[in-house]
């Protein structure tokens, strides 16, 4: 299978599913077998949810791509056992971050809830021309690109988590602050922004926000 046809909501599905890292095996760049530069688009959609796992306080090396041919196995050998080495040394997925089971499964529901969104932007603002792998990762680490991610996603993102907190029941700004790792002024954004999308509501009589 062509290495373009991995999407974000495979590597999601996986992390949800409890693994504690993803590799991805491409073909060399320039050398696609279907003439398609899937490829390129792996190695976009790979950078992009590295950049979704930081957002969420997991660490982006639990997800990796490689390029190799076919007949390279030494690169593929080399590869894997070089990232489960990685994986085991970051240990088990969230806890190797400090995050306790019920804040990881939030976190991920609300970019699985988001992927399709996620998507468009990639297509409409976020791909690239086909280019060496060092300028990929150039622009996946600019300025340019976090103020892209922030404008695009990185609001939508916290508005997903805060709806998917509130579908357990009403909290204050406070706690949902303490459980998603943001301060209460963002959170507070978040939440006037969500109200006038008639997506949260205020509940006068528990001081605290609910769905709408």
């Amino acid at each position: 299978m062509c290495s373009g046809r991995v999407d974000l909501a495979h590597v999601f599905r996986a992390f949800s599913n409890g693994v504690d890292g993803v590799f991805l095996g491409a073909c060399h760049l320039n050398e696609c077998n279907y003439i398609t530069h899937g490829n390129y688009h792996a190695l976009t959609m790979v950078s992009l949810a590295r950049k979704l796992l930081e957002q969420i306080g997991l660490n982006p090396e639990r997800l990796k791509i490689e390029f190799m041919s076919g007949s390279e196995s030494n690169l593929f050998v080399e590869g894997v056992n070089g990232f489960v080495s990685k994986v085991k040394e970051l240990g088990p997925l969230g806890r190797g971050e400090g995050m306790v089971e019920k804040e990881l499964k939030l976190k991920l529901e609300a970019i699985t809830r988001l992927v399709p969104y996620i998507r468009l932007v990639e297509r409409e603002r976020l791909r690239l021309p086909a280019m060496p792998e060092e300028e990929y990762r150039k622009f996946f680490e600019s300025e340019e690109l976090t103020r892209l991610f922030e404008e695009t996603i990185g609001d939508k993102l916290a508005v997903a988590q805060i709806v998917s907190l509130l579908r357990k029941g009403p909290l204050s700004t406070a706690a949902i602050a303490k459980t998603l790792g943001l301060t209460p002024s963002k959170v507070s954004k978040h939440l006037n922004a969500s109200s006038k999308m008639r997506l949260v509501r205020y509940d006068e009589s528990r001081k605290c926000f609910a769905l709408a």
